[in-house]
C-alpha cells in the first residue's frame, strides 16, 4: 500500500489550510500585486503568492512568482526578500524531488538569515533540511538538523514550532522503527500542543501515534488513535488532514483484510480531497484506491485509478510519488500478464528512483552541504584574518605615536632642563606662600562647610515644622471617609502642602499650590495653613469660596501686594472641598486647580477660577460648587507638580490626560494601592530626571 501520511507531512504544517480560503488570498494577493510599487512591499506579495501556489501544488507558477521576487530583491539589496525567495524556490524543487536543487537554495537562504541574526529563520530552514536527509533515509543528518532547530526555537519560546521539531524527531526514530524513543517525542510534543491548546497539532500528534502502533501491528490502537485524531479534524473543519486520516484508516482496514471498510474510507478521502482541489493529496488517495483494486481483482477499475494518479503527479512534478504509482501499474499489469507493459513502468519507476536516490544525488547534496560549510569557515577565517590585520595595524600605529612621544619627550627634557635650577630657588619661596594660602583656605572652608551644616540644620527643622503643621495623620480619623495623601516635596521643604480641619459634621481638605518651591515656597505654605486654620475656626461656617475669598484677603493684605510694578506677586493656586460626613454633600471652589469627580469609571472634571490667591488686577468672587455625592464616587484634588514632571522614553511632559487616565483605570481599587500605583508610575516615569516641582495629590472615596 502506499505509505501512510505521517502528521502535517512533518513540513507541511502550512499545507493545512482550506482551498476556498486559498482561493480567496490569491486573488486578493493578485490584486495588491497590480497595484505595488518596484520595492519591497512587492516583494513580499510575490513570496506570499509563491507560498500560496505551494500550497495549491502549483509548482512551476510558484517557482516563477519566486525567481521574480528574487530578482527584484536582488535589485533592491532586500536581504530578507532574498532568503524567502530562496526559500520558496527550493519548496518548488523540493516538492518536485529535485532534493540536490532544494537543498541548494535552502543553504543560500539559511546563509542570509544567518548574516540577518534571524534565529526563526534559520530554524525553519534547518527543519525543511531535516525533511530532504530524511526523505534521502540520512537520518543521522535529519536527526542533527530537527535537534538544532528544537534548540533554537526553545531559545526563541517559539512554541508552535517546537511541537514541529519533536513531531519530525520522534518520525525519525518511528522510521528507524525505534519506537520507544518515537513514542517518548510524540507524548512529549502532544503534552506541548495540550498546554497550548493547539487542536490542529493534537490531531496530527494521534495520527503519526497511530502510525507507530500500525507498524508494529497493534491495528485496534492505531484505529483508535485515528479516530481520536478525525473527530478533532472534522470539529475544526480541517478537510485536507480528514482526507490523511481516512486514508490512513483505510490503510489499515486494507491489512486486514476487510476491504470493503478499507474502499468505502478511501472514497470518502476522495469525495473531500476532489472539492478542496489538493492535488498532492489526490493522486495519493487515488494510487490508494487503485492499489486496493488491484488486490480485489478489479483491474480495470484498477488501472483508471492509477492511470489518473500519474496525470496528476506529472502535472505538479511529484516525482518520488509518481515513481510510487509507476510501481502499482507495473504489479497491476504482471499480475493481469500485461508483462510488456508492466516492463515498461516498473523501468520508469526504476528511472525516477534513480534519478531521486542515485548515489550521484546523494554526492550532490553532500556537495551542497561541504559548499555551505566552506563559506562559513571561508568567511569566518576571513574575519579573524581581517580582525587580526586590523590589530596590527593599530598596534603598529600606537609603536609609532609612542616613539614619536619618547623622541618629543626626550627634547622637552633637554629644553627644560636649563629651567629647573632656576624654578628650585623660586618654588623654596612659593612654597612658603602657598602653605600660608593653603591654610586660609582650609579654614574658610570649614567655616562654610559649618554655615552650610547650620542652614541645613535649619531647613531640615523647618520641615519638621511644615510637616507638623499638614502632617497627614491630622486627617487620619475614624468617621472621616477613606482617602489618601500623594505628597512629595520637590526640595527638603514644600511650596505645596494639603490640609485639613474638621469642624462639627463638616470636614474641610485642600490641595495647595503656593509660589516658587524650596524655602520660600515653604514659607508661603506655613502662612497659607495658618491662614485658613484662622478663617475656618473663627469665621462660622464658610463655603469654599467664601474661604477663599477670604484668603486672597489675607494674603493681599498682610504681603502688602499692589498694582505697583515690583510688588509682591507671591499667591497661592488652590482646589478646597467642604464635605457634609451626614449627607454627602460636597462643596467645592479652585483657584486655577481642578476638582476631578469619578463616579461608575466615567471623570467629570470642575475648573478653577482663572485667579489666584493673590493679588489680581480683575479680582472677582469665587465660584462656589455644589455636588450631591452618592456612595462610591471618589473626588481627587492635586498640584500641577504630577501633570508637569518630565521623563518617559523621551523625556516629556507626564500630562493631565495620563494622570486622569490613571485614576478612572485603577479608581475600584483601595484608596491606599492607588496611591501606591501614583507613587510607582511617577518614580518610574522620571527616572534619572531632576524633579521639577512639589508633588501634592488628594483623594477621598465616600
Amino acid at each position: 500500500m502506499k505509505k501512510e501520511f505521517y502528521v502535517i507531512f512533518l513540513f507541511f504544517i502550512f499545507l493545512i489550510v482550506n482551498c476556498f480560503g486559498q482561493n480567496k488570498k490569491i486573488d486578493s494577493l493578485q490584486l495588491c500585486l497590480k497595484i505595488a510599487k518596484e520595492d519591497t512591499s512587492k516583494v513580499n506579495v510575490l513570496n506570499l503568492l509563491a507560498k500560496e501556489y505551494i500550497e495549491k501544488d502549483s509548482y512551476f507558477v510558484a517557482d516563477s512568482m519566486a525567481n521574480y521576487a528574487l530578482t527584484l530583491a536582488e535589485k533592491l539589496s532586500f536581504k530578507k526578500g532574498v532568503a524567502n525567495s530562496f526559500n520558496n524556490i527550493g519548496l518548488c524543487y523540493y516538492n518536485q524531488s529535485n532534493f540536490p536543487k532544494a537543498l541548494d537554495y535552502f543553504y543560500k537562504g539559511i546563509k542570509i538569515n544567518e548574516e540577518l541574526k534571524d534565529k526563526k529563520a534559520i530554524a525553519f530552514r534547518l527543519n525543511t533540511i531535516g525533511n530532504i536527509y530524511e526523505t534521502q533515509s540520512n537520518y543521522p543528518k535529519a536527526l542533527d538538523c530537527f535537534l538544532k532547530a528544537l534548540k533554537i526555537n526553545e531559545e526563541t519560546g517559539n512554541t508552535n514550532r517546537q511541537i514541529d521539531n519533536l513531531v519530525s524527531i520522534g518520525s525519525i526514530y518511528a522510521k528507524q522503527n525505534d519506537f520507544h524513543k518515537a513514542f517518548d517525542y510524540y507524548f512529549k510534543s502532544l503534552k506541548l500542543a495540550e498546554q497550548l491548546g493547539k487542536k490542529n497539532r493534537i490531531a496530527g500528534i494521534l495520527g503519526n501515534i497511530g502510525i507507530i502502533y500500525k507498524k508494529q501491528g497493534d491495528y485496534n490502537k492505531a484505529l483508535s488513535y485515528y479516530f481520536k485524531a478525525l473527530v478533532i479534524s472534522e470539529e475544526l473543519g480541517n478537510d485536507y488532514f480528514v482526507t490523511i486520516l481516512l486514508s490512513n484508516i483505510g490503510s489499515v482496514y486494507d491489512e486486514q483484510g476487510d476491504y470493503v471498510k478499507a474502499i468505502d474510507h478511501f472514497f470518502k478521502a476522495l469525495k473531500i480531497v476532489e472539492r478542496i482541489e489538493n492535488k498532492n493529496a489526490l493522486a495519493g488517495v487515488l494510487g490508494n484506491i487503485g492499489l486496493l483494486y488491484t488486490k480485489t481483482g478489479n483491474f480495470k477499475e484498477a488501472e483508471q485509478y492509477l492511470k489518473r494518479a500519474i496525470v496528476i503527479d506529472e502535472s505538479i512534478g511529484a516525482f518520488d510519488d509518481l515513481r510510487q504509482i509507476e510501481e502499482y501499474l507495473s504489479q497491476l499489469y504482471d499480475t493481469t500478464g500485461r508483462h510488456k507493459e508492466a516492463l515498461i513502468h516498473y523501468k520508469k519507476a526504476i528511472a525516477l528512483k534513480d534519478t531521486i536516490y542515485s548515489q550521484e544525488n546523494k554526492k550532490e547534496l553532500v556537495r551542497k552541504e561541504m559548499n555551505y560549510e566552506f563559506d562559513k569557515k571561508e568567511a569566518a577565517t576571513k574575519a579573524e584574518n581581517e580582525k587580526q590585520k586590523a590589530i596590527a595595524e593599530e598596534k603598529n600605529r600606537k609603536q609609532k605615536i609612542i616613539t614619536w612621544c619618547v623622541v618629543g619627550g626626550l627634547l622637552l627634557v633637554v629644553l627644560f632642563s636649563g629651567f629647573v635650577f632656576r624654578s628650585l630657588r623660586i618654588t623654596r619661596k612659593q612654597k612658603q606662600i602657598i602653605e600660608i594660602k593653603n591654610s586660609e583656605t582650609e579654614l574658610q572652608k570649614k567655616i562654610i562647610e559649618e554655615k552650610n551644616k547650620d542652614i541645613t540644620d535649619s531647613i531640615r527643622y523647618a520641615k519638621r515644622i511644615q510637616d507638623a503643621l499638614m502632617g497627614e495623620k491630622v486627617h487620619v480619623s475614624e468617621h472621616l471617609p477613606e482617602h489618601f495623601i500623594f505628597f512629595v516635596p520637590k526640595d527638603i521643604v514644600s511650596g505645596d502642602f494639603h490640609w485639613g480641619a474638621e469642624k462639627n459634621e463638616y470636614w474641610y481638605f485642600a490641595a495647595v499650590d503656593c509660589t516658587g518651591h524650596g524655602v520660600p515656597g515653604a514659607v508661603m505654605s506655613m502662612l497659607g495653613i495658618s491662614f485658613l486654620n484662622d478663617i475656618v475656626f473663627s469665621e462660622g461656617f464658610l463655603t469654599p469660596a467664601e474661604i477663599l475669598n477670604h484668603l486672597r484677603d489675607r494674603v493681599v493684605k498682610e504681603l502688602r501686594q499692589t498694582a505697583e510694578a515690583g510688588g509682591s506677586k507671591d499667591g497661592m493656586d488652590i482646589s478646597l472641598c467642604r464635605l457634609n460626613l451626614k449627607t454627602n454633600e460636597l462643596q467645592w471652589a479652585g483657584a486655577y486647580n481642578p476638582l476631578n469627580i469619578v463616579r461608575n469609571g466615567q471623570l467629570e472634571e470642575l475648573k478653577g477660577d482663572k485667579q489666584p490667591i493673590g493679588y489680581h488686577p480683575e479680582s472677582r468672587p469665587f465660584t462656589n460648587y455644589e455636588i450631591q455625592l452618592k456612595k462610591g464616587d471618589s473626588i481627587y484634588l492635586y498640584s500641577d507638580g504630577y501633570a508637569d514632571q518630565f521623563g518617559g522614553p523621551k523625556g516629556k511632559k507626564f500630562k493631565y490626560k495620563q494622570l486622569e487616565d490613571i485614576l478612572i483605570a485603577n479608581n475600584h481599587l483601595p484608596l491606599n494601592d492607588q496611591k501606591e500605583i501614583l507613587k510607582k508610575n511617577f518614580v518610574e516615569w522620571k527616572g534619572s530626571l531632576e524633579q521639577v516641582d512639589d508633588v501634592c495629590v488628594f483623594g477621598v472615596r465616600v
